[in-house]
């Protein structure tokens, strides 16, 4: 039997009364069956034991045990716990005295989410195996890995300092120093012509070595930093005892066949991006062959730089590899013998007939004249992102099977070209009775779609428009009438039904630009789920937004409840009947809402009133003020503009920041409450930059480690960045050898 199985709560609770003869099952039935709820609960108190005892022999097994098991297995081979693990097992204590809206602990799933952040399964079982080759780089590596989830390379920065070279050694044999393993770390260095070869000075026409200088892969000395590599305010560590451990925490997601977006079909002038801003390519990290291989730039999400392209174009150009470029339709991509490599910033360089020139490092794409493309470019790319947020083409787990479900799919192969299409043959359907109420149009790849889109929904409608696993499509919605707005509509077309039957909308794994959402008429629910809404709408070459004061979502005169999930939206607008009407509910959790200015109102009604809705916040960074009736709850939440409230008597903030002259309800442990004058710091607000939303690393510890749980605020939350940190910081002490002074390096 199966661990899901024993826990099945489908499990027949009359498994011992069926056993008993036919004549006592009779009797009891005569008697209103109190033998059979006797045997019921004994069958559960009976299926708890051996669920107990069946739990017991897995918990003798790292593999199988529960989360609170494993220190336990653990300590029998000198196991150390990580920072916070016993916080995140017995979670947050409640905050006394607020209520229900104050009860506390942590969100579904951020518990166990937590434990595998500052106590993977990974690290306790090979515990053993780490100490054996305790002082080696390669294992440092997988410690990160395995610590962190963060891909690494350690780099031994002793081989790395500036030194003068004996003349009586220079062009002799020698003999190299004791290192000990294969790939240990060593500080004893090498004589005669090996040691030539260490701590020279930078070689001016090595091109390819001085692009790297610096970085985690570069080979160029550098003179002797006293500071240490782990120090906590400038790190050094150019000493002979240095070694670095280069970290990338920013992802590399793909996009498959994907538009170019074409700034000047004149010069035949294209992004990488469909937004059309500039975008960085990044590299498709391959997995490293061994457990003994030094990670190498194949090995991370690193930048593609141009000179590394031009050297090594065909390691990162190809189906399968960081990036390809189609053109006119045709499944063969540009040979990589057009391909020149060049910088198109400001778009000056021309490149001749039959070149295409493409700046990784921008995102750009420049055709010559006679390799100009008649019917479109198509682009596969990898870009950088800290989090599975917005539209994207990463697993969603959160889909659960739907049997009641009548799928219509769109897209190259399917029976729909459209989405319009989709839509009409499912109310055909509907109306026609040959479905039931549950339909899914799935657009099945990462094209895009330039149509008008209206959704008039009948009552007990429940329609969902999603991205298929692997794709993300885009809707681009345009200027198609001159005398009205031309917004993705949804309204509802009855207005007299129950509340229970009032039709409700799902967008799932989309990029909606261009225009909006406006909603209308008596709706229950709308739910926008992994998807993004581009704030203003779309953007300029450097992430600027185009219409930087329109709407993403327009609740216009609905009863709708709006859910946002892990999603990134602009302004919403509500307009609605204050005085006839019960305020809207919003419920935001684990996404950004940008106004794209913290000036700017991110929820508001016109002329900037209060927007008549109770707005209900989890793990959220608000870019822009908020002007709303009311705030239920806001936690784990960063506001960078003003928040002000109708009506204070109601909810709370807790571990949130919220700007000096705001007006909120009750506020729980919120900052700047606690050290007056601090103030978020991040990487970027402009959405369409790799580190939007981020907070920053010199960002005080009061928001990097200011949620309830010791993680940051805000919508990167559930990153646990500050528990990776200190697990890979603790690990790095136990693990590299004694006098070694070992720093984390973050390259992203």
């Amino acid at each position: 039997m199966s661990r899901d199985d024993r826990f099945d709560s489908s499990r027949d609770p009359d498994a011992l009364a069926a056993l008993l003869p036919r004549w006592h099952r009779l009797r009891d039935a005569e008697e209103g069956e109190p033998l059979r709820a006797l045997l019921a609960v004994v069958t559960e108190q009976l299926d708890r034991v051996r669920d107990g005892v069946a739990q017991g022999y897995e918990d003798l097994f790292v593999e199988t045990a529960d989360p609170w098991v494993l220190p336990y297995l653990g300590d029998l081979v000198g196991y150390r716990t990580l920072p916070g693990y016993e916080r995140s097992e017995m979670g947050v204590p409640p905050a006394g005295g607020w209520g229900s809206v104050l009860t506390t602990g942590l969100h579904d799933g951020g518990r166990s989410a937590l434990a595998e952040a500052v106590a993977p399964r990974a690290d306790v079982a090979a515990t053993v195996a780490n100490r054996r080759r305790k002082g080696t780089l390669h294992l440092l590596e997988e410690l990160s890995e395995r610590v962190a989830d963060w891909p690494a390379r350690a780099v031994e920065l002793s081989r790395l300092v500036a030194h003068t070279q004996p003349v009586k050694l220079h062009g002799t044999t020698g003999t190299t120093g004791t290192t000990g393993t294969t790939g240990a770390i060593s500080t004893t260095g090498t004589t005669g012509a090996h040691r030539a070869e260490r701590g020279r000075l930078a070689d001016l026409r090595d091109g390819a070595a001085l692009d790297l200088a610096g970085g985690p892969f570069g080979a160029t000395a550098r003179t002797v930093d006293v500071r240490r590599a782990d120090s906590g305010r400038r790190q050094g560590g150019w000493t002979p005892a240095g070694v670095a451990l280069f970290v990338w925490r920013l992802k590399s997601h793909s996009l498959t066949s994907s538009p170019a977006y074409c700034i000047d079909r004149a010069r035949n002038l294209y992004t990488f991006s469909i937004l059309g801003n500039d975008t960085p390519l990044v590299t498709k990290p391959f997995p490293e062959p061994s457990p003994t291989h030094i990670a190498t730039i194949d090995n991370v999400p690193a930048f593609i730089r141009r000179r590394q392209l031009h050297d090594r174009l065909l390691d990162y150009y190809g189906p399968g590899k960081s990036f390809v470029i189609r053109r006119d339709g045709e499944d063969q991509p540009v040979p990589p013998s057009d391909i020149v490599v060049a910088d198109l910033s400001d778009w000056r360089y021309r490149p001749k007939r039959g070149q295409v020139a493409v700046d990784p490092e921008l995102g750009r794409i420049a055709f010559g004249s006679r390799s100009a493309p008649r019917q479109g470019v198509w682009v596969d790319y990898h870009y950088a992102s800290a989090a599975d947020m917005g539209g994207g083409e990463y697993a969603r787990d959160d889909r659960g099977p739907r049997p009641d479900a009548t799928f219509y799919r769109v897209g190259p192969g399917q029976p729909y070209r459209q989405i319009m299409d989709a839509y009409r043959a499912w109310q055909h359907d509907r109306r026609a009775d040959r479905t039931g109420p549950e339909g899914i149009i799935e657009i099945t790849h990462s094209g895009a779609y330039q149509e008008q889109l209206d959704f008039d929904l009948d009552p007990g409608d429940r329609l969902e428009l999603r991205a298929a696993e692997g794709t993300r499509p885009v809707v681009r919605l345009l200027d198609w009438y001159s005398n009205r707005p031309d917004a993705l509509n949804i309204r509802a077309v009855s207005e007299d039904c129950a509340p229970h039957e009032r039709p409700r909308v799902t967008l799932d794994g989309l990029l909606v630009a261009g225009r909006g959402i406006n909603v209308t008429g008596p709706m229950g629910a709308v739910v926008v789920r992994h998807s993004t809404l581009v704030p203003g709408w779309s953007l300029e070459p450097e992430c600027d937004p185009h219409s930087p004061e329109e709407p993403s979502i327009v609740l216009d005169r609905t009863t709708a409840c709006l859910q946002v999930e892990h999603s990134i939206l602009g302004t919403i607008e509500v307009i609605g009947d204050e005085v006839g009407e019960e305020p809207l509910d919003i419920h935001l959790r684990d996404s950004v809402l940008d106004a794209t200015a913290d000036d700017r109102e991110a929820l508001s009604a016109p002329d900037c009133r209060h927007a008549h809705a109770v707005l209900h916040l989890h793990r959220t960074t608000v870019i822009g003020e908020i002007h709303t009736h009311a705030v239920r709850i806001a936690e784990n939440s960063v506001f960078t503009g003003r928040l002000h409230v109708a009506r204070r008597g109601i909810g709370c903030l807790r571990f949130s920041y919220v700007p000096p002259g705001s007006r909120t309800p009750r506020r729980y442990r919120c900052q700047p409450d606690l050290s007056a004058g601090v103030r978020p710091l991040f990487v970027s607000q402009r959405y369409g930059t790799p580190w939007y939303g981020l907070l920053a690393d010199r960002c005080p510890p009061e928001f990097r480690r200011g949620a309830d749980d010791g993680a940051e605020m805000g919508s990167f939350h559930d990153l646990y960045r500050p528990q990776r940190e200190d697990g890979l910081r603790a690990r790095l002490a136990e693990y590299t050898p004694a006098g070694t002074d070992a720093g984390i390096f973050f390259v992203t």
